[in-house]
């Protein structure tokens, strides 16, 4: 049995904050705003796995009013979404995720993140799809106050 779950996360860019992105700390004269270390992508991951075991959304797990989870690094999250996922006898199938920001590129960085998430979701790097585009300087993101995510999970009960 397939299912699949869409994952959407957006934050807004600060001055002041590292921009951790897909796990890793990307140079950049902004970084993202929010409770934990505020990886949009892990985010939109997290919901698109949760969504696809009808387990609710990252906020509903990880509230960002408590205090256990301020600071915390996504890649933990991922992972405790993941168990989650695999506690009601799923595995993933595939992720595909587009990253929407003007600045930086993304593009570069790309191998190191599917790295990242591949081992946390203990897959192969070919299952985790991630892409970049900008959103042609329209909105929030193009104006660089934000990054978005869209993000889709195939997830397959395991035999």
């Amino acid at each position: 049995m397939f299912r699949i779950g869409f994952g959407y996360d957006t934050h807004r860019l600060v001055e002041g904050r590292k921009l951790i992105l897909g796990g890793i700390e990307i140079p950049h004269k902004t970084g993202l705003l929010g409770h934990s270390d505020a990886d949009v992508l892990l985010h939109a991951i997290c919901d698109a796995l949760l969504g696809a075991a009808n387990l609710r959304d990252i906020g509903f797990h990880f509230s960002d009013t408590d205090a256990q989870f301020k600071g915390i690094d996504s890649k933990i999250l991922l992972q405790e979404s993941y168990r989650l996922v695999k506690e009601k006898g799923y595995v993933l199938g595939n992720i595909d995720a587009t990253v929407v920001a003007e600045k930086p590129k993304i593009n570069p960085h790309i191998p190191q993140m599917q790295a990242i998430i591949a081992e946390i979701l203990e897959t192969d790097i070919d299952n985790i799809s991630l892409k970049a585009t900008t959103n042609e300087k329209m909105d929030a993101p193009g104006r660089e106050e934000s990054m978005v995510v869209h993000a889709v999970a195939l997830i397959v009960k395991n035999k």
